[in-house]
């Protein structure tokens, strides 16, 4: 009886002195000096709408990451049309303004479409998406001579699939940056 009695009395002190040591070798760890070296200070965020999301705060003005992130590069269309919808005139209007604000770049429109006719339809009619945003963005005062349209279809598709809702993303002209002119 005695021998059970000690032995619970050792396994109890063997989990407190194992329970002490563990305690001691996390307070003995310090990572917040590898934690400051592996994360940048976080921007503080005053809740106003125009803040900018978090990891984007030092989005250069005029580069391209601030005219994909603060424009928009992406123009849609509705089924088998190449006509400019309000939506697309509103994203268009705020391409303009920053092109015109940034002469240095030319813009490379690409047209696509779903696949809602043949592939011959759809080529004709990604090229004319392609060519009807140039001709709003030229309206607005960017000049032509920055700008080249290509329509490719439906080859480059965003996604393949029957969904309405998925189709949608591929009736689009993609607005693409260029510090020099590339083929067609």
């Amino acid at each position: 009886m005695r021998n059970i009695t000690l032995m619970s009395a050792l396994t109890g002190y063997a989990r407190l002195l194992v329970g002490a040591a563990m305690l001691l070798t996390l307070a003995a760890c310090n990572t917040t000096e590898i934690a400051a070296l592996e994360e940048p200070a976080a921007t503080p965020i005053t809740g106003q709408t125009n803040d900018p999301a978090p990891g984007f705060e030092n989005v250069m003005a005029g580069s391209e990451e601030d005219f994909i992130l603060n424009v928009g590069r992406r123009t849609y269309f509705t089924k088998d049309s190449a006509t400019l919808d309000s939506v697309a005139m509103a994203t268009l209007d705020k391409q303009a303004i920053w092109l015109n604000s940034n002469p240095r770049w030319l813009v490379k429109l690409q047209g696509f479409a779903d696949d809602s006719g043949s592939a011959s339809d759809m080529a004709t009619l990604s090229q004319k998406r392609a060519d009807a945003a140039m001709a709003y963005l030229v309206s607005k005062g960017v000049d032509a001579n920055r700008m080249w349209a290509k329509g490719y279809g439906n080859d480059r598709e965003v996604r393949d699939c029957t969904d309405r809702s998925c189709k949608v993303q591929n009736r689009r002209v993609v607005s693409n940056l260029r510090t020099e002119r590339d083929s067609l």
